[in-house]
């Protein structure tokens, strides 16, 4: 062995002298740079624009895995609701039924009811104007709101109907008492369950029909807001209308 070998070089660079460190070209691919041990930090793997591959001095190429939900996974897994939708649907059934047995005493005298004459004479005797208009225009629309709630149709709209003939009816049933003194034996006095039936019909507007009805495809049915909270605004909206244009006593007054 030469002695000469063991002796270093003249610009003898320690430890390193055998160490290529080339700095970073941009210019190369990245697969081709090698990055230096001393000042140059070694940079993270990073994401590729549009590729979302991960590449780098560790990278092994890896795509981020995304999990899509659609309208019908989400609804039928992360909104499961029981029984819900067939209590929704047992209650339209019992709101539709009975605004058409209310629609059909008015109408025609049926199951003891005042008939058309009867209905247009109470209207005309708590203030209402245009009575004759009134009389057809309440009935039917009793009937129609109550068939179209029981088959799960037009929902939103069905209820806001109501809505708009059971606030100014309450308001009459509130002035009619208030003429016989009764005002302050109100709630006691049989009238409370018009108002049992405007907070249930006003919670089938906000809750929707649910599932069980032709309305089920539709977004009111299965994640009501904007639209059903519209609907509540112009049903009592239409209702309280109907009472300062065609009456316009103070129920209180």
């Amino acid at each position: 062995m030469d002695p000469e070998d063991d002796v270093p070089s003249a610009n003898y660079g320690a430890d390193f002298e055998t160490t290529a460190i080339p700095q970073h070209d941009s210019d190369k691919p990245v697969s081709e740079q090698s990055f230096g041990l001393l000042n140059d930090p070694e940079p993270l793997p990073y994401v590729q624009a549009g590729t979302g591959l991960a590449a780098g001095a560790y990278g092994s190429p890896a795509a981020p895995s995304e999990v899509p939900v659609s309208d019908r996974d989400h609804f039928g897994d992360l909104d499961r609701r029981g029984t819900q939708d067939l209590g929704l649907l047992l209650l339209r059934v019992a709101v539709g039924a009975l605004l058409i047995s209310n629609g059909l005493q008015k109408m025609f005298g049926w199951w003891g009811g005042e008939g058309l004459s009867g209905f247009r004479e109470y209207l005309t005797d708590v203030g209402f104007r245009n009575a004759d208009v009134l009389s057809y225009v309440g009935a039917g629309g009793l009937i129609a709101a109550g068939v179209l709630l029981m088959l799960g149709l037009f929902t939103p709209i069905a209820a806001a109907g109501t809505l708009a003939y059971l606030v100014p009816a309450i308001l009459a049933q509130v002035v009619d008492a208030r003429n016989d003194a009764r005002l302050s034996a109100f709630l006691t006095d049989g009238h409370q369950n018009g108002l049992v039936l405007l907070c249930v019909v006003a919670a089938i507007v906000l809750i929707g029909p649910g599932r069980y009805g032709l309305d089920a495809g539709r977004g009111w049915a299965r994640r009501p807001f904007i639209g059903s909270i519209a609907a509540l605004v112009l049903g009592v909206g239409a209702g309280v209308a109907i009472w300062v244009l065609l009456n316009g006593a103070n129920p209180l007054g």
